[in-house]
Parts: C-alpha cells; structure tokens; sequence
C-alpha cells in the first residue's frame, strides 16, 4: 500500500496516549505486534500452471483472550496493514468489552481474477500454511475484504481435516449450517446504524431531515444505508470503487442493490419487483461524495479516505467510519478544527465482532440463537460502549475518537497490571 498504515495508526495511538495520560507501559505494549507469520502459498490455477502468492496472518495482542480478526484478499494488502488491522482489532474488541485480542490475515490476490475451484483452492491453501498458528483457544479467523461465508465454511472445512475432529469454533462468519450465527451478515453494517441512532438521541434529530452519504457499498455500507432509510434518514449518496451517484432527494435502496446485484453497475432506480425505472440523479467521483454537503458521512471503503489533502473538503457534521482507518492521524486535527465529530472505526464498525464473539460462544455452547436475540445483544454491547465513551467525552472534554480509544487503552492497562507489567515483557522476549 502508498500508506505504511502500521506507522500511521501507531503515530494516533501513541498522540493519543500523551493526550489521555493513559500509562505509556500500555503504549508499550501495544508498540508492536506479538507475532505475524508471513507465508508464501501455492495454488494449481485451472490451466495447469502453479501460481504463487504472499499470505499474511498477524496475531497483534492477545492480553485480552484468543486473537480475533478477519482475513482479506485484496491485491494491495501487506504486512504493514495486516499489522495496523490487527491492531485496530485489539483495540476494538477492548472497547466493547469482548474477550479477545486483535488479529489478522490477508492474501495479496485480486480475487476477481480467480474462478471459484481457484478461489477454493486458494482459501484452503490459506488454512494448511497457518493450521498450526490458529485454533479456537488460540486465534479465530473471520471474513473480510473480498471473502464471505462460503470462504469461510472451506477454511473450517480445510482446518477440520487437518486436525481430523469438528471444530467449528475455530472460524467465524460461517454458513449458517455450518454453525454460523444469525445475524452475522449484517452485524458490522446493524452496528454503525445504531451508533447513528444514539447520536440521534444525543441530538433530538428530525431523522427526515438528517442527509447521509456512504463511500462503499459493499457489506456494511449497503447494510447500513438500508437500514438507516428503513428508519427514516435521507441517504442521498453512495459509491463503489468506479464512482458514486447522489440523488437530494434521496435513494431508494434497496432497488439500487437489487440492480447491482443484476447488473454489476451502481445506478439510481426504483424497483418494483423485477421492473426498474431509472430515477433522475447526478453521477459523481468518490472524492466528490466525500465533499458533499450532508449531515453525516459514512466511510465504508478502504482505508486512507480522508487525509491531510483533502479533509478541508469535508463539509459533514458528522463521520461514521465503518472502514477500517479511513482517516488517516494527520488529517485527525484538520476535522477537530471543523467541528467534526467523528464515531471511530473501532466502535462504529465492532458490530461484527461482536456478532462474530456470539457465534463462537455458540458453537462452544453447542447453542443457535434466533436472530432477534443475537440484535438485541448486539445493541446492548454497542450502546453500553457508546454511552461509556460520550461520558468521556463529557467529562474529560475529548473528542469521541480519544473517548473511546482511551475506554479501550484503559481496559487493556487494567488487564497488564493483572498479568503482571514485568512479568509480560518477559514473556514476549
């Protein structure tokens, strides 16, 4: 990547720790990552030749419990953001109180130059060069960028053979008969939209009146952007990676995923049933989208989104990340100063961790939730994360993204004085 996303969410972390006076034996100790084995893996592709590519899977911290992280292929993935997403992850799953550490896993591959047997051979190639670096106790692999249940349920599949007996709770984000749980799809989408419902709240919004853009439409994005129209928001703006559309007075959702879904093309339409009419809208660039004039902006591409260059652009109240570090630290001060305020990536995006913990207690349990239980729970770990960290934010005068990072940095402080700060570093030598 053009970014070394490692040094850049370590510069924030560590500007945040001085600004929070949180103990800086934490900052040592999430200077680094615990361990990442680098991996190079082999498929036969379908014309007979032997293709090879670099594999990462990089276990951040694990002070917490099991590390816990999902596994991307993307052709411009490295170690520098396997280890920044690892990190991310540490610090998310502290924030909202779940027991695990922070990992992750990526394959530099375009992925749409694979065919499915490829795409198979390739994720249970994965498995065989990391069998003995996860486990259910251990590290807990997930879906992300470019991978999907089906993926995941040959990664189970692939790992359950290596260690000949069922292990379901060795990955997360399963097909549902696999032992995935309900919910799950959704969740990372389901959690921004109810961090956009508790700053409703904070604000007695007229939702009609409240404008939403979203850079993405992949999983969370769609996700999010249907469920904030069902209650009444006005999405006016969404993107893929070619470009976006607006539409002031609102887009109709779920007729534009229908006609993607269709088409592969992101087009303003109404649909009913299988009939689409095209409706009168303004084709725009990403970078555009991100300039709008709206009342929130939802990130939920790639990281790096918004940097120094162009955050003077941003003319939103409000930004949701659902991307992971979609703002990059130097461009953090320049929004402050706009009066910004901005749901960071490790709170708004947490929902499918979380969902992704309640599959893996599932499955120790030998339990399946419905889904009404598995979003009632999701919603009482998000808000009693939201409501600690804008206490924080009241009391302390910091901005959100300090807030809650601090809730997590003090959380994971709490657990080194408990194992023993000494006794810990020694440990890691």
């Amino acid at each position: 990547m053009s970014t070394d996303l490692l040094k850049d969410a370590l510069k924030r972390l560590n500007h945040i720790v001085e600004k929070t006076g949180v103990n800086e034996s934490t900052y040592q100790a999430l200077a680094q990552p615990q361990r990442t084995l680098s991996s190079n893996i082999s498929i036969r592709r379908d014309n007979g030749k032997l293709d090879y590519f670099k594999a990462y899977r990089c276990q951040y911290n694990d002070l917490l419990g099991p590390t816990k992280g999902g596994i991307r292929f993307h052709q411009e993935s490295d170690m520098s953001e396997v280890q920044a997403l690892a990190l991310w992850m540490t610090l998310k799953c502290a924030a909202v109180g779940v027991p695990f550490g922070g990992g992750k896993g990526a394959v530099t591959v375009d992925p749409k130059s694979l065919s499915p047997m490829e795409l198979e051979r390739l994720a249970r190639a994965y498995i065989r060069a990391n069998a003995d670096f996860i486990g259910p106790d251990q590290d807990i692999p997930a879906p992300d960028v470019y991978t999907n249940a089906r993926i995941m349920g040959w990664m189970m599949d692939e790992y359950e053979k290596i260690v000949r007996k069922k292990s379901p709770a060795v990955i997360t984000g399963k097909p549902l008969i696999f032992g995935g749980s309900e919910g799950r799809e959704s969740a990372t989408g389901r959690g921004a939209f109810l961090m956009i419902e508790r700053l409703s709240e904070k604000n007695n919004w007229n939702k009609a009146e409240q404008t939403v853009a979203i850079q993405g439409f992949g999983n969370g994005g769609y996700h999010c952007a249907r469920l904030l129209q069902q209650a009444g928001y006005k999405v006016v703006a969404v993107s893929d990676s070619k470009g976006g559309i607006y539409c002031k007075d609102g887009l109709d959702i779920e007729s534009i995923y229908q006609e993607k879904q269709r088409n592969k093309a992101l087009k303003a339409v109404y649909c009913d049933d299988s009939v689409c009419e095209s409706v009168e809208h303004k084709v725009l660039s990403n970078e555009e989208l991100l300039a709008l004039d709206v009342d929130i902006l939802v990130p939920a591409a790639l990281s790096g989104a918004i940097t120094r260059d162009n955050a003077k652009a941003v003319s939103a109240k409000y930004i949701v990340e659902i991307a992971n570090g979609p703002i990059e630290a130097d461009a953090d001060e320049i929004l402050h100063e706009q009066g910004v305020i901005v749901i960071p990536d490790i709170l708004a995006n947490a929902g499918g961790v979380i969902v992704s913990y309640f599959e893996w207690c599932q499955n120790r349990q030998g339990e399946a939730w419905d889904e009404q239980t598995v979003q009632d729970k999701l919603a009482q770990y998000l808000s009693n994360a939201f409501e600690a960290a804008w206490q924080l934010r009241s009391d302390k005068g910091l901005e959100m993204r300090d807030a809650v990072y601090k809730l997590a940095l003090k959380r994971i402080e709490s657990a080194l004085e408990a194992h023993g700060t000494q006794s810990y570093f020694e440990n890691r030598e």
